[in-house]
This record gives C-alpha cells, sequence and structure tokens, in this order.
C-alpha cells in the first residue's frame, strides 16, 4: 500500500459498512447465484425470484450461506435516471440483500464494505481501464466523499434547506444529496454510481482500491466533502454556487491546465461569452479517442461532445419544453437573459422572459433540467436568439459536462495519461487539502 500517515478523525478507525440502495419497484426479480439465507426465517432461497409489495411487512434480510454463495442479480436496474443515458440493465452484486417496503414500492438494499463498494464505484463513475494513477485518485475522492457523509450523518448534521422564492419572480433550487432515511446512499448519479461487479473488479480497479485503502483528503482535520465532475470545460466551479451556500476552501476555482492560464473573470457576461465561445488549452480539452474509450463506459461516449457542444431549440419547441420541465406558464419564449455566473460561467440564476410571464430560475441543475429533455450538458452556456428562413430558433453553445466542482473526470485521466501521480492529480483539483489514511 502507498505509504501515506495514518490520521485518527475519531469516526473510523476500521473499514465501515455500508448500505446501498439499488432501485425500487412495485416487484423485484433477483437471481441467487448460490445459496442465500433468509435471516428472520431461517429458509435458504437459490436460483430466480420474485418479490412484491405485500410479501412482508417490513424487511427481509439474505446473507450467503458461506462458501455456497457468490452473489446476486437484480434485473431491469435504472440507470442514468432523468439523464439522456437513462436506461435499464441487469446488475450483480456481492454481500448481502435487503428488501425493504416502503409505501407502494419494494426497494433493495445491498449491505457490503467500504472498500468492495469502491470496486464497483471507480469501475461504474470511470471505465476501469483509465490510467491506473487518475483511478487510484477517484477511489480516494470517493472514499472522502463517501465517508464525509457518513460522518456528518454520525455527527447529526443537517443540511439548510434552500431558500426559495416562489412568488412568481424566482424560483432558486439546490439539489444535494438528501439524506436516505433506510440505508447511507444510493446507486446512481444522484449520490455515486454503484453498479455491483457488472463493471468491477477488474485488476487495474483492485489495485486502484488496494493501493489506496482507507485513504481520504482532509483539511483542516476533517474528512473533504470531495465533489467532482465528468467535464469541467477548462476551469472547476466553487462549491457554494451549485450547492449551498457555504464555502469549502479545497473547492474553489482552478484552471484545468499544465501551465499557468490567465483566466479573465468569468462572473461578467462579455469575458464567460468569449471563454465559452473558445476553445483555451486544458487537460480535459482532448480528442484523443483513444484515450476515452478508456476512460469513459460505453453510455458516457453516446455524448461526443463534452469540453464545447451546441443545442439548437426552434422557438415553439423550447417554449414547449420549459413549459413542461417547470410547470410554469411562461407562453412563447422570447429570451434567456443571464443574471448571475459562477467562476466557471456556469449559470447560477438565469432569467427566462415569456410573452405571459418572466421569472428567473436557479441553481444551475434547475436551469440544466428546464432547458433540455433529460438534463443539459452543464449551465456554462451562452444563448443566442436567431432567425432562419423565416424561423425563430435559439441557440445554445456550452462548455463542460456536469456540475464542474472538484475533480473534473476527463481532465484527471489525461493528467495519469501523461504520467501525473495520483497525490498531484488531487493536489491540482482540491488544493490545501492532504492525504490521510484512516484504517487499514
Amino acid at each position: 500500500m502507498e505509504g501515506t500517515e495514518r490520521k485518527n478523525t475519531g469516526l473510523f478507525g476500521q473499514e465501515p459498512r455500508i448500505t446501498a440502495g439499488i432501485l425500487t419497484a412495485p416487484e423485484i426479480r433477483v437471481a441467487f447465484d448460490g445459496l442465500y439465507r433468509e435471516v428472520s426465517s431461517g429458509r435458504t432461497v437459490t436460483g430466480e425470484a420474485v418479490f412484491r409489495v405485500g410479501d412482508w411487512a417490513g424487511e427481509a434480510v439474505f446473507v450467503p450461506v458461506e462458501g455456497k454463495a457468490s452473489g446476486f442479480t437484480l434485473k431491469d436496474v435504472v440507470i442514468g435516471k432523468k439523464f439522456h443515458w437513462q436506461r435499464s440493465e441487469d446488475q450483480t452484486f456481492r454481500g448481502c440483500l435487503r428488501l425493504i417496503r416502503e409505501g407502494e414500492g419494494v426497494t433493495a438494499v445491498n449491505e457490503i464494505g467500504v472498500e468492495d463498494y469502491l470496486r464497483s464505484v471507480i469501475s461504474s463513475e470511470m471505465n476501469a481501464g483509465s490510467p491506473l494513477d487518475s483511478l487510484k485518485a477517484h477511489a480516494v475522492i470517493s472514499r472522502s466523499w463517501l465517508l464525509y457523509q457518513l460522518e456528518r450523518k454520525k455527527q447529526g448534521e443537517k443540511r439548510p434547506q434552500p431558500a426559495s422564492a416562489d412568488d412568481g419572480d424566482e424560483y432558486i433550487r439546490w439539489f444535494d444529496r438528501e439524506e436516505h432515511a433506510r440505508y447511507d446512499v444510493c446507486a446512481d448519479d444522484h449520490c455515486q454510481r454503484y453498479q455491483g461487479i457488472t463493471r468491477a473488479y477488474t485488476p487495474a480497479a483492485a489495485q486502484a482500491v488496494d493501493e489506496t485503502e482507507g485513504i481520504v483528503l482532509v483539511q483542516d482535520g476533517r474528512i473533504c466533502d470531495a465533489r467532482y465532475s465528468k467535464c469541467c470545460g477548462g476551469v472547476t466551479e466553487r462549491f457554494e454556487n451549485v450547492w449551498e451556500p457555504v464555502p469549502h476552501p479545497y473547492l474553489q476555482r482552478v484552471a484545468d491546465a499544465a501551465e499557468a492560464v490567465e483566466i479573465p473573470d468569468l462572473t461578467v457576461e462579455e469575458n464567460a461569452r468569449r471563454w465559452i465561445e473558445s476553445e483555451p488549452p486544458a487537460f480535459c480539452r482532448t480528442d484523443d479517442r483513444r484515450l476515452l474509450a478508456t476512460v469513459l463506459n460505453g453510455y458516457d461516449r453516446e455524448t461526443p461532445d463534452f469540453y464545447r457542444w451546441e443545442v439548437t431549440y426552434a422557438q415553439d419547441e423550447l417554449s414547449e419544453l420549459i413549459r413542461r420541465k417547470t410547470g410554469i406558464e411562461f407562453g412563447r419564449v422570447e429570451a434567456l437573459v443571464p443574471v448571475e455566473r459562477g467562476v466557471s460561467g456556469r449559470l447560477v440564476r438565469l432569467k427566462i422572459v415569456g410573452s405571459r410571464r418572466t421569472v428567473v430560475l436557479g441553481k444551475e441543475l434547475v436551469i440544466r433540467q428546464a432547458l433540455s429533455p433529460f438534463c443539459l450538458y452543464s449551465s456554462a452556456f451562452v444563448a443566442d436568439r436567431e432567425t432562419v428562413g423565416g424561423k425563430t430558433l435559439f441557440r445554445l453553445r456550452g462548455a463542460g459536462w456536469g456540475h464542474g466542482v472538484g475533480l473534473c473526470q476527463i481532465g484527471a485521466a489525461v493528467m495519469g495519461s501523461r504520467g501525473y501521480g495520483w497525490k498531484e492529480i488531487l493536489r491540482h483539483y482540491y488544493p490545501g487539502s492532504e492525504p490521510v489514511r484512516l484504517y487499514d
């Protein structure tokens, strides 16, 4: 294992076990590979089974019979919820299976150790063929994010609720990881992608986790809330411009480049426009398809452009889309007017001017969801109204993929391919933090 100083934060002296909610449905189909025992009744099960609402009152727990079970497969798990790559697939897991009655549905929960969980996460969030040091960096930040959430939960900390001005003039929301009442994390993009051993346990993924076992990022004696996104677009965003208005010193603006790049003040509209319409040098500015194929899983590569992108809507199409996604009757959309941008040029507040109503939307995820059938690649965009052949169009040109806070996955992979070590990658994206081993 890598030589990193061990410190004790007081909460994690040994590897924790966690619970991950995989899916909720009226019925859940499971294929047990080998022998499992249902704890309350003592009965054993193997092969395929269907569990429905009403089969039990509360919770059923299935544990593998030692030496006679190798995992279980959940059928038709939805991944990429509300994003353009949403689909269903079968996923295989190890460890215990909990089935919980929740309202009119059954929730499947996997109980597993943190390190086994991470072997899957870094292969689900990225392709396990990524450069080893970028996988190591991802293992550290995924572990940091997870243990930060567990630490906060143990200490009883509550996130402030977003202040909203739903008075007809503004609609401001942010969406962070709400506390899950019956399990620690969910398995999709809302928390971290966790797709079991379906995309895990490659030698590289196992090596990356094993060689960073128990290591997290720490600043001022506390585990870092290590956020990350697919592609920052050349510069990272501040935490408080995306989520709750609480600054994190290690989640600030970082130029995603090897050399010192002079970045203008992107909160100023004309600077943001010039930045978005140009292609300045950056780690995440790459068209190396061979490298991208080792970094991104297949469904992520369905997005061909991520550093800079463009989307065009007809006026009527955009008006109906925004009405459907927001539930607000704007009438015909006449203009999209930037009100506030973050330090990466991402829109924090956007004014939508309609023939019936004008409303300011925010923060970035609300904007992205309003302007796409699924979710716009990022809120770092400029919008132009154009007339072509007598038809009114809105052309959106943007930068990056995701919220842009913390590590840039594409940029980190490029750094890894150029010989940067995992500690260098982490220092680049999380200035002022340090890696610390909590357990081994």
